[in-house]
């Protein structure tokens, strides 16, 4: 009996779920690693320089809508990192159909045919609200005579604050993944992943929130690979910014998380 662990990526056409499945079908000797999408044509976020190379054995046409396809596609897996969804540009009857119907779609297949895991994208947008609240407004825009000395991290402990009905689709999905961890004893883990900008941030907005390609690839692989006993969890998935607000300690603590990057790597981010 093979002892590769069989991984299904969703959105896997995507900017992260591309990186994701890339990640893993590098490995072949650890990893089975499969993709699902709704088209076969590459994210409007993914790099016009990127070649999608997914094998056609590997890769499951399947619209997240349809449960049936959903079911099909996760039977025999063993982890799926769900990444599929609305980046939040379209309507509201794609943010339902995507991120909660879709969403709901994949959870409960899985628990039908017995997937032990679930590592599912949120997204910092669940805590925008935050930002618009000093001191984490003077984080934001690098006021740096604002930030007192003992800034309160935020934590994923701390309630969510979204402002905006694609920050709200992915409270629901943590929401989704606590009640499927405690009611049917899935190991559901969520990572709110933070702006990714093709691995350089938006200067000076975006250096409190940022993630580079590989650390955002880094926490979903050792997500996948987390202890069998770790049942949920939600994570900030940010790289190691000098203004981040964001707690990622419990990521470093319960996965061993270590970003590589920092948004002022490389950049001149001095105060407005």
């Amino acid at each position: 009996m093979s002892l590769l662990k069989k991984i299904l990526v969703t959105g896997a056409t995507g900017q992260i779920g591309y990186m994701t499945f890339r990640r893993l079908n590098e490995q072949p000797e650890k990893y089975d690693a499969y993709a699902l999408d709704c088209k076969r044509k590459s994210s409007v976020r993914v790099p016009s320089s990127w070649t999608l190379e997914i094998p056609d054995d590997k890769f499951h046409l399947c619209d997240i809508s349809n449960f049936e396809q959903v079911r099909q596609a996760v039977e025999g897996i063993d982890v799926v990192a769900h990444l599929a969804a609305d980046p939040g540009s379209g309507s509201w009857e794609s943010l339902l159909n995507n991120n909660i119907i879709g969403t709901y779609n994949v959870f409960e297949a899985c628990k039908d045919v017995g997937v032990g895991r679930i590592v599912a994208a949120s997204s910092i947008m669940v805590s925008q609200g935050h930002r618009e609240r000093e001191p984490y407004k003077a984080m934001m825009k690098r006021r740096h005579a604002d930030i007192p000395d003992d800034v309160q991290m935020i934590t994923p402990d701390i309630p969510a604050e979204p402002r905006g009905l694609y920050g709200a689709t992915k409270v629901f999905t943590e929401s989704l993944a606590r009640t499927y961890a405690n009611r049917y004893k899935m190991s559901c883990i969520c990572v709110r992943i933070g702006q990714v900008e093709r691995d350089r941030p938006r200067p000076p907005q975006g250096a409190d929130i940022y993630v580079s390609q590989r650390d955002i690839v880094q926490i979903f692989e050792r997500c996948i690979n987390a202890d069998d006993g770790l049942q949920f969890e939600i994570f900030y998935g940010m790289s190691n910014n000098d203004l981040r607000w964001a707690d990622i300690s419990n990521a470093r603590r319960k996965v061993g998380f270590i970003p590589q990057d920092r948004a002022e790597d490389n950049h001149n981010y001095d105060a407005d």
